[in-house]
């Protein structure tokens, strides 16, 4: 048997996931990082994309966090996020006008534009889309 490591998903509207895991690989501010049984203690910060576990019994779950954090300590592995939701339950074609529009406020920008927040749509629906990508890539149908 593996050894594993309790891992929970949390947003601020819901737990969701908690479980035992084999491994966790998710993205921090320096690139990505994997997470299983005897990693070292580590707090970093985490960039909008994708989050993927490998479960107890093998399977692979792939969730969108929009940032956060994300904490190992001694058999236990944290994910504190903004938000979080299921990959399966991200709406492509939501986030695909999202990213159109982010890129034509960009592109047409007026006195009182707001350059940050255009920004961090843009990237929020890129890296939902990345992570759909992610999942079709994996079951073969991208």
């Amino acid at each position: 048997m593996a050894m594993t490591i309790h891992c929970d998903i949390v947003s601020a509207e819901e737990e969701i996931y908690s479980g035992l895991v084999d491994m966790l690989v998710a993205t921090g501010e320096l690139g990505e990082l994997g997470v299983s049984y005897g990693h070292a203690p580590l707090l970093t910060s985490l960039v909008p994309g994708p989050v993927r576990i490998v479960t107890q019994a093998g399977e692979e779950q792939v969730y969108y966090v929009s940032g956060g954090f994300l904490e190992v300590q001694p058999g236990v592995v944290s994910i504190l996020a903004d938000t979080a939701i299921r990959a399966h339950d991200v709406d492509e074609a939501a986030a695909e006008e999202a990213r159109r529009e982010a890129e034509q406020a960009l592109s047409n920008q007026t006195g009182d534009f707001d350059y940050g927040r255009a920004s961090a749509q843009l990237a929020e629906a890129a890296a939902q889309l990345a992570t759909l990508r992610k999942i079709r890539n994996r079951a073969g149908r991208g």
